[in-house]
């Protein structure tokens, strides 16, 4: 099977290892519940906040679209927006939610250069190891026009593995600092905490970031 637009084939998934394939099977296997638990919360005001940043009309990555929910909104704000997920189930429901088609690829796959104003990625790349975040990191810088912004979540803490079904990796404010140390063409121009806002989950805390691609080359880890 040929490569597809973003990269890697489906064939040749496996070389990511089992926490992905176990986190995929986690949500293939519970995306009606999954869904059914973030379609509806409001997530305007973190929304807003990342199109302020971005210019009129931008091309917009929604990297993990889970349901749908941002992409929708994103689209009816005028952007144009790229949506992918991993799970198959999760790309018919919010390709279905959205209007669009939405594209089944893992993070990994991302092989655009200088395509977007903005990727937002709420609550998802959190689901790739340590070992491999930073190549994903470096694949979104890529994928960036310069001066272009990023939007990601983490859940707040040091664990890192297996948490009720999917492999996550958490970070609080200092040690995703470090994490990025090296990657210089990244700013962090914002992070704050936040309760989850989903209900009954207000006492979990996540970690917010905006983050900025500077005006500078940026080129993938792959090519160094």
């Amino acid at each position: 099977m040929a490569a597809g637009r973003f990269g890697i084939d489906r064939e040749n998934r496996n070389v990511f290892g089992e926490k992905m394939n176990d986190t995929l099977k986690y949500y293939e296997d519970n995306a009606e519940k999954l869904i059914g638990s973030t379609a509806g919360v409001d997530f305007s005001r973190i929304q807003n906040s990342f199109l302020q940043l971005l210019p009129p009309h931008p091309e917009i990555l929604d990297f993990g679209c889970g349901s749908g929910r941002d992409t929708k909104y994103f689209l009816q704000k005028g952007c144009h927006v790229t949506s992918t997920d991993g799970s198959e189930k999760i790309c018919q429901a919010a390709s279905s939610c959205t209007g669009i088609k939405v594209k089944q690829m893992l993070f990994q796959e991302l092989e655009e250069t200088n395509v977007f104003d903005g990727i937002w990625a709420c609550a998802s790349i959190l689901h790739v190891s340590k070992t491999e975040l930073y190549l994903v990191l470096r694949k979104m810088c890529d994928a960036l026009k310069s001066g272009g912004i990023i939007y990601t979540s983490f859940k707040y803490g040091e664990f890192e593995g297996n948490r009720n079904g999917r492999y996550v990796t958490d970070f609080t404010e200092i040690s995703f600092q470090e994490y990025i140390r090296d990657i210089s063409e990244f700013s962090i121009e914002e992070i704050w905490i936040t309760g989850d806002v989903r209900p009954g989950r207000g006492d979990e805390k996540w970690l917010n970031l905006i983050l900025r691609k500077m005006d500078i080359h940026c080129q993938s880890m792959e090519n160094t």
